[in-house]
């Protein structure tokens, strides 16, 4: 800090020897540039964050006399990384920061330590319930938008990791030491789910166990909605397939290009004299295929593209059970 920054901090008001008529003044009392908090603990009233955290999560607490709730930490935890402070030890100088305690309607704010205390007293059965008061809160949202078609984007990323941690790994792809979470989003980028994984997980490791329960829900709150599941190559696999028929459930996923899908491409590329060899070209098919893996034949849709100013087409491939739509309409 400049010397003259100090100053301003110990002087109420200031006048300049140039021109006394211009003053500084360090009188406005308590400033915060988190202002932008207050529209985030007005959603979560709306939504009732309190007593839904209250009533659905479930901690391994033994405390008899604690002055924060598990519930009031969480929502401090909450608000302090949606205001970027993503460190537990952000705590310390929040402590007695004005905006927090007025948002959280505490006399000051849960310290470092006790968050510290907070995080171990999660187990999987915590960890759960959190699972159920995410789904709480996108069900209630759900209700207020009254749509009738849900898409679940499953989807793997990258969580970093430092130091010597359990069940870490390096991953080629990221290029970092690091977990490799499985998640679930919807169409408007809500995340439905997540599962820590370790970090040599292949991507569709354990897709079933996490659809499946998820399937059940969404099907269970929005029983006159239709579902769509997504994803790319990495979970083309029939777990995900068999799940999604048994559920009655619709699904588009990637396929990985093999010499059977190229040779089954190929018999459809059609050249003549009336080509345009200067310009794009782009066709769509669909057909039946039966991997070796499947225990029956699939509806497949085929995206032929060549570019301007080439000879040979490239192909990329889908797998969906949605058989009474072109292929232009499906998204590639």
């Amino acid at each position: 800090m400049r010397e003259e920054d100090s100053t301003l901090k110990t002087l109420q008001e200031m006048a300049f020897n140039f021109n006394k008529n211009i003053l500084i003044s360090n009188t406005g009392g308590q400033l915060s540039s988190d202002g932008g908090l207050t529209l985030c603990v007005e959603l979560m009233a709306k939504f009732q964050f309190t007593n839904l955290a209250d009533k659905l999560l479930r901690f391994n607490d033994q405390r008899r006399y604690c002055q924060h709730s598990n519930s009031s930490i969480l929502k401090q935890l909450i608000l302090q990384i949606i205001a970027g402070y993503s460190t537990d030890s952000a705590a310390t100088f929040l402590e007695k920061e004005p905006l927090f305690k007025l948002l959280l309607d505490k006399p000051s704010l849960a310290s470092q330590a006790t968050i510290s205390r907070f995080w171990q007293r999660f187990d999987k059965d915590s960890v759960s319930t959190l699972q159920t008061l995410n789904e709480a809160f996108i069900d209630r949202a759900r209700l207020l938008t009254n749509q009738t078609a849900t898409i679940i984007d499953i989807d793997s990323t990258h969580s970093d990791t430092y130091g010597k941690q359990e069940a870490t790994n390096y991953n080629a792809h990221y290029g970092t030491e690091g977990y490799h979470p499985l998640l679930a989003t919807d169409q408007d980028g809500n995340l439905l789910k997540a599962v820590l994984r370790p970090g040599n997980a292949y991507t569709s490791k354990d897709v079933k166990a996490f659809l499946t329960p998820l399937l059940k829900h969404y099907q269970t709150q929005l029983p006159t909605t239709d579902i769509l599941v997504r994803g790319d190559s990495g979970f083309a696999t029939p777990e995900v397939y068999d799940v999604c028929e048994a559920k009655d459930v619709f699904y588009i996923i990637r396929l990985k290009r093999n010499r059977k899908l190229q040779n089954l491409a190929e018999k459809f590329v059609k050249i003549s004299d009336q080509t345009q060899w200067q310009e794009e070209e782009t066709h769509y098919y669909s057909e039946i295929y039966q991997s070796a893996s499947w225990p029956k034949p699939r509806q497949i849709y085929i995206k032929s593209t060549r570019a301007a100013g080439e000879l040979i087409f490239s192909h990329e491939f889908i797998v969906t059970n949605l058989t009474n739509l072109t292929a232009e309409l499906e998204r590639f």
